[in-house]
């Protein structure tokens, strides 16, 4: 069972913990666009603070501690001033927030965020790379089992949705908050196949059956792999032309 404290409840913990000195609580994430499978699905929380100490961290523990005990992540923190300039560094995530959060309290600072198309392309390059290092030795941890290759593929699928999602932003303006929708939405712009990505979404979501077999999730893998590999080599030479 997912968390008994609503994210409203926890930003009220936060308001008297840190009173004045909270800026912004924002939900974000899936739960922020409704985007969420409930065996997968974080909910996620950003606080900005005016500061940002060892005073206010204290103050917090308890509350952070007790949201990550009920199955949360805990709050992505940030002081205000370093949030600010951070983006050149996050582009990635920092630029997914921003398009797709809830303010649960304050002031939506994240409205005026700046965010750099070429340092996008960096990290986009960069994480989809180091992600594909980092599933390629899940494979051989997993290879032997269909059913523990299939959960490597549900548990990295978010991730890999959410680059896409970025990678997709280089050929619309236009980018749905839902990641699945914006995974379908660049599959109309590449030449290689991502169907693969909705097939997986729905053993995730329980509406498709996982592969019955370790061959056939095998074969799964392969196509998962071989798309992820073609969208790092799509923005490694996209990152060329620059």
């Amino acid at each position: 069972m997912k968390s008994l404290m609503t994210p409203e409840a926890f930003t009220d913990g936060l308001k008297e913990a840190l009173g004045d000195r909270l800026t912004m609580v924002a939900l974000f994430g899936s739960a922020a666009v409704g985007d969420t499978a409930e065996r997968y699905s974080d909910v996620n929380i950003m606080v900005v603070c005016t500061q940002l100490g060892i005073e206010e961290l204290d103050a917090i523990a308890r509350l952070s501690r007790d949201w990550n005990k009920l199955g949360n992540p805990p709050p992505l923190m940030f002081a205000l001033e370093r949030l600010m300039n951070s983006s050149h560094v996050f582009p990635i995530e920092l630029l997914d927030i921003k398009e797709n959060h809830r303010v649960l309290h304050g002031r939506d600072v994240l409205r005026d965020l700046p965010i750099s198309q070429a340092n996008l392309r960096f990290q986009l390059e960069h994480e989809l790379k180091g992600k594909l290092i980092q599933l390629r030795e899940g494979y051989m941890l997993a290879v032997e089992d269909g059913e523990t290759l299939v959960n490597l593929m549900l548990r990295s699928l978010s991730n890999f949705q959410i680059m896409l999602k970025a990678a997709l932003r280089f050929y619309s303006v236009s980018v749905p908050a839902k990641k699945r929708e914006a995974v379908s939405e660049l599959s109309r712009h590449v030449m290689y196949d991502l169907s693969v990505f909705e097939e997986l979404q729905g053993i995730k979501d329980g509406t498709a059956l996982p592969p019955f077999s370790r061959e056939a999730a095998k074969d799964l893998f392969e196509r998962y792999l071989e798309a992820i590999e073609r969208s790092a080599d799509l923005i490694a030479a996209l990152s060329r032309r620059d």
